[in-house]
Parts: structure tokens; C-alpha cells; sequence
């Protein structure tokens, strides 16, 4: 067996394509072995593309954590999703990540065709295998399996991260000769700033996901260092409407107190020093057609 200092350096891009709520998400911070894309059990949460980095012997592996590809409708939807495509075209490696328990849905078949239409080679990762009997696991492989000639097909799960040492070899070995395009222990090409408002995102969605549709977003305005190596963050929630501004506040601003607090914990447990949050809420009517801000958010428009 060649030993991994003799073997060349190989470094790439992996696409991580799928329908909303798949898991693309839990499997990128599995993969890495951080928290670099926020995870809701609500669908669409990941909107711009997100870069993780993964190593596996001498591969370094850029996972490109992309939003959930659906039927657009506004202008924020439409840029999620040919945000998703580009990432998928960029890649040295795609991966299809489904939900097996809903196996082979409309929205797959229709990434499939694409796929097909593209030329794409893909991988199939068949997720949540821990909440599936395997007669309808097998039953799903075998209908994915007739739908596309995928190069190899994995199961697992995700959130236990069962399955998923094999799948990083292989992708690993899908990356190209050529040098490291990050530090080794980097684990995310995101700045800070965004990095900080997609954790205060995460806890309005986990905190507010019956109340507050998809009409509010976050950005960091104002990242102060401080001399005793603690840093003040000033961040700003765009709702839609006065009517989401009051619940997003809450009772005597009890549910953005909540908010923060818990934003504020996850910060500093990522970021390992003290952390002074500043939320505020503005109404910004029809902010998610509003391309130059989506521009702002990552999102090629």
C-alpha cells in the first residue's frame, strides 16, 4: 500500500445538488467536521452557494453547499437556483443527494433529466437510511438506479454520519492532481460577516418556523474588534412587513432577546471568543426581488 506522503497532492471542486430538505447541508458540516451551512428542517435554507473544505489523505475536497433546486418563482428563487446549476457545471465531482424516504420524487427526476441534458457524471447518496426499513431502501435504489447511470451509489445517514467515510474517499479520488487551494485546517471560504449572520438566520427559522415565512433575511453591519479580543457585532433582520417586524420582536422584545442569545452562544462556541450581538429590525417591502441585494447575499442574479 503506497504511503499518503508519497502520493501527489490533488485538490477540487464537489457539487452537492439535491431537492430542498434532502440534507445537503447536515452532510457538508459531516463532511468537514464543522458547522460551515446553517441547517433548518425548513426548506430552501441555504441560499448562496457555500464553500466547505473536507480533507481525505493528501485530497482536499472545496464541497460546494448548494441551495435546493425547485420551481422558481420570485427573483430570490430564481437566483438560488441557477446558482445551484453553476456550482453543479463548475464541479470536478457532483453529488446527488436525495431523501430516500420520498424516493424517486417529480423535483428529482427533474434534476435527473438535467443531469441527463448536461452530460453530467453524478454520484447518488441516498440519505436518512436510519429512518427507512431496507425493503423500501432497496426498493429506492433500484428506481433511482433505472432513472440514471449513476458512477457509484452510496447510503447513509447524514445527521449520524453513518456510510460516509466511503463516500469521502470517493469523492477524493474523483479530485485532480494539483495543490491545495486552502490551509489545511481551513474549513469554510466564507467571510466572517456572512458566516455570523447566516447563525442569527439559522435561530429565527428554528425559533419562528411556523410564524415567519421565507420574508426575512440578515446582514451584518457593523464588526467592531476590540482590544480584549472580544468583538461587537451589529446585525440587521429584514422582514417584509410590520406585521413580521412584530414577530420577529415578540412580546416586549422577548423573541429577538431569545434570538440573540442563542446566536450569540453559537457565535462565540464557532468563532472561540466573547461575543457582543446587536440585533435590529427594519421592514424592507419585496427585498427578496431586489437584485442588487441578492448580489450582496452571493447570489449571481
Amino acid at each position: 500500500m503506497t504511503d499518503a506522503i508519497d502520493q501527489p497532492a490533488r485538490c477540487g471542486f464537489c457539487a452537492i445538488i439535491g431537492a430542498p430538505n434532502a440534507g445537503k447541508s447536515t452532510l457538508v458540516n459531516q463532511l468537514t467536521g464543522s458547522k460551515v451551512s446553517i441547517v433548518s428542517h425548513k426548506v430552501q435554507t441555504t441560499r448562496a452557494r457555500i464553500r466547505a473544505i473536507a480533507m481525505d489523505g493528501n485530497a482536499q475536497m472545496v464541497l460546494v453547499d448548494t441551495p435546493g433546486i425547485f420551481k422558481p418563482k420570485r427573483t430570490l428563487d430564481r437566483a438560488m437556483v441557477e446558482n445551484a446549476w453553476g456550482g453543479a457545471g463548475e464541479a470536478d465531482a457532483v453529488v446527488l443527494l436525495v431523501d430516500g424516504r420520498a424516493g424517486l420524487t417529480e423535483e428529482v427526476q427533474k434534476i435527473i433529466d438535467h443531469l441527463k441534458a448536461i452530460g453530467a457524471k453524478a454520484l447518488l447518496v441516498i440519505n436518512k437510511i436510519d429512518l427507512m426499513k431496507r425493503e423500501a431502501l432497496l426498493e429506492a435504489a433500484a428506481a433511482f438506479n433505472a432513472a440514471f447511470a449513476f458512477e457509484q451509489i452510496f447510503m447513509v445517514s447524514a445527521l449520524s454520519g453513518s456510510g460516509l467515510a466511503d463516500l469521502k474517499r470517493a469523492i477524493a479520488a474523483r479530485m485532480p492532481e494539483g495543490p491545495w487551494l486552502y490551509p489545511e485546517d481551513q474549513v469554510a471560504d466564507v467571510q466572517l460577516r456572512f458566516m455570523a449572520a447566516e447563525m442569527t438566520r439559522e435561530k429565527i427559522y428554528e425559533r419562528l418556523h411556523d410564524e415567519l415565512p421565507y420574508s426575512s433575511t440578515v446582514e451584518t453591519e457593523g464588526w467592531e474588534e476590540r482590544k480584549d479580543g472580544s468583538v461587537k457585532i451589529d446585525q440587521v433582520i429584514y422582514v417584509e412587513r410590520d406585521s413580521q417586524k412584530k414577530i420577529v420582536l415578540g412580546k416586549g422584545g422577548q423573541t429577538i432577546k431569545a434570538i440573540g442569545q442563542l446566536a450569540r452562544t453559537e457565535m462565540e462556541k464557532y468563532f472561540e471568543r466573547k461575543v457582543h450581538l446587536f440585533l435590529f429590525v427594519k421592514v424592507r417591502e419585496n427585498w427578496a426581488e431586489d437584485k442588487e441585494r441578492l448580489r450582496m447575499m452571493g447570489l449571481e442574479v
